[in-house]
């Protein structure tokens, strides 16, 4: 939060305070008494900040570094791009977590600037996983259905499309893996 105040007197000889309050994308001026500028003060602050508190608990939304923190251990950002890292203690991921962690891994190479997109062909998933492409094909269509992963098509791809998880593919994928105590 950030407070800007400015005190003038007005032609009674009374202070006439103004107040500046910018908290987040919401930006207001106050201006009159001390007094009256510092109760309106007061009653903005104590409004606004559990209300935004409140929005805080019930929005989901991953930046790159709670990407890099959750999935670290699991991916790895080569040069010749993402793999998924299978060596995490002895727990077994199910296809369907690897599918979805490898496009983890492309959203995290895509927002670390890499010049790789996150969107990507079927083709693609199979080779990087190493998972049988009957399977990737399987586990893509529940992801889509369950709507973690959303497909776009693509008239350039033969085999008609790209996948890119999005936000509830992300706090899915989380949920489970925590399941798994990783």
């Amino acid at each position: 939060m950030q407070i800007g105040d400015e005190a003038n007197s007005n032609s009674n000889g009374e202070s006439n305070l103004k107040v500046s309050v910018s908290l987040d994308e919401i930006n207001v001026q106050f201006s009159g008494s001390i007094e009256t500028v510092l109760s309106s003060v007061m009653t903005f602050i104590s409004k606004q900040i559990p209300a935004i508190e409140l929005a805080k608990k019930i929005s989901l939304n991953y930046a790159l570094p709670e990407l890099i923190d959750d999935f670290g251990n699991f991916i790895k950002i080569t040069p010749e791009g993402p793999i998924i890292d299978l060596a995490v203690g002895e727990v077994r991921l199910s296809d369907k977590q690897i599918v979805a962690l490898y496009l983890v891994a492309m959203k995290i190479a895509s927002e670390l600037g890499k010049g790789v997109e996150n969107k990507v062909p079927i083709s693609q998933i199979q080779v990087a996983t190493n998972v049988n492409p009957k399977s990737v094909s399987s586990r893509l269509s529940e992801l889509v259905k369950s709507g973690y992963v959303v497909k776009e098509s693509n008239k350039n791809i033969s085999q008609g499309g790209v996948y890119y998880i999005n936000t509830a593919g992300i706090h899915w994928l989380i949920s489970s893996l925590s399941k798994k105590n990783i």
